[in-house]
């Protein structure tokens, strides 16, 4: 594939990603230039969520499976319901980086007046009543069904981005556009930005699953190709974290997932110290950067990057570990609080 004028500016907004440097597409080998060939023929862009996963190869193809098999991929839910989750589930998350992207690409599938109702804080307002009530459920109204037979999309989609929504908090700004932009021109470059991200006509599923060997566990609520998906990106995630942290910081982690309600962890760090004061010294770095991933991905700062002394990879690795369980926990707690161990499909 050719890339075009404006692919090639986007690219350019790699330099955006800190902490680690992700792996340029004329440097692309192997999985990571599958990947990207996939990403650029199918969402359009190789957006800087996706390629900041690149350090890790596996751990890039797990993530944009289940971006692709979830909000891209054409299904049951429309791509206008499917946005209205990602935008929704975003703002609930306070990334603002996401809810520009996800806000922009839904400006093209839904009024003007719909999409700004479901970024903003007036999503009774919003005219079209099935957008209206899945973004309601997104933002965390409990009493909402999903529509019938699109449950199983929805929630696939809610947890990419919980999973997503971290990842961005811990490795870009506020913003994919460049600071340099000034904000006279912002919302000229959003609007184009929308429109060059307005989607056609869907793909078809199941392309990405080729990435990743078949395994895992797949959550309970999904079946078909979502299930084979989350599976085989669940089986490279716990390979990622097996490969950068100690049985004793993923016990940590999971047992405080397991015990985790939901509630916000407040704006001090403080909560993190007692929970890894009886870890051996070496391996404290580590059980911080991924207990706030986890917990609250926009506490992770320079410093507690800084403090491990590992390289890109390992960084990918323990950040995509801990945001991907948490995820997973985020979306149980919707269920458990809905009263449903498993949602119909």
């Amino acid at each position: 594939m050719t890339p075009t004028p404006v692919r090639l500016a986007l690219r350019r907004t790699l330099k955006q990603v800190r902490h680690v440097r992700p792996v340029h597409p004329r440097a692309a080998t192997g999985l990571v230039r599958a990947v990207y060939r996939q990403v650029e023929r199918d969402f359009g862009m190789l957006a800087p969520p996706t390629a900041l996963h690149s350090p890790s190869p596996e751990v890039l193809a797990a993530a944009w499976t289940i971006l692709r098999e979830s909000l891209i991929a054409g299904g049951r839910a429309s791509r206008a319901a499917k946005e209205a989750v990602a935008s929704a589930v975003s703002v609930r998350n306070a990334c603002p980086y996401c809810v520009e992207v996800h806000g922009a690409t839904m400006a093209g599938l839904v009024s003007t007046e719909d999409a700004a109702a479901i970024i903003g804080d007036h999503i009774g307002s919003v005219s079209d009543p099935e957008i209206r009530a899945v973004a309601a459920w997104a933002r965390g109204d409990d009493s909402v069904e999903l529509p019938a037979g699109q449950a199983a999309e929805l929630l696939a989609v809610a947890f990419t981005f919980e999973y997503l929504n971290r990842m961005v908090h811990v490795f870009l700004g506020p913003s994919p556009l460049p600071p340099e932009v000034p904000e006279s021109a912002a919302k000229f470059v959003r609007g184009m930005l929308g429109k060059f991200l307005r989607p056609g006509t869907p793909p078809t599923p199941g392309a990405a699953l080729e990435l990743l060997p078949p395994g895992g566990n797949a959550p309970e609520w999904a079946d078909g190709v979502l299930a084979d998906a989350f599976g085989r990106a669940s089986l490279a995630f716990e390979a990622a974290g097996a490969r950068a942290l100690s049985p004793a910081v993923r016990e940590l982690v999971e047992n405080r997932l397991r015990e985790w309600t939901g509630e916000p962890m407040g704006l001090s760090r403080a909560w993190v110290e007692p929970l890894v004061e009886e870890l051996p010294e070496p391996e404290k770095a580590s059980a911080r950067l991924a207990l706030l991933v986890a917990f609250s991905a926009f506490q992770v700062d320079e410093s507690i990057v800084d403090a491990i002394d590992r390289d890109d990879t390992a960084i990918v690795e323990i950040t995509s570990w801990a945001a991907f369980s948490a995820a997973r926990r985020a979306v149980e707690l919707r269920l458990v609080k809905a009263g449903k161990e498993k949602t119909p499909r």
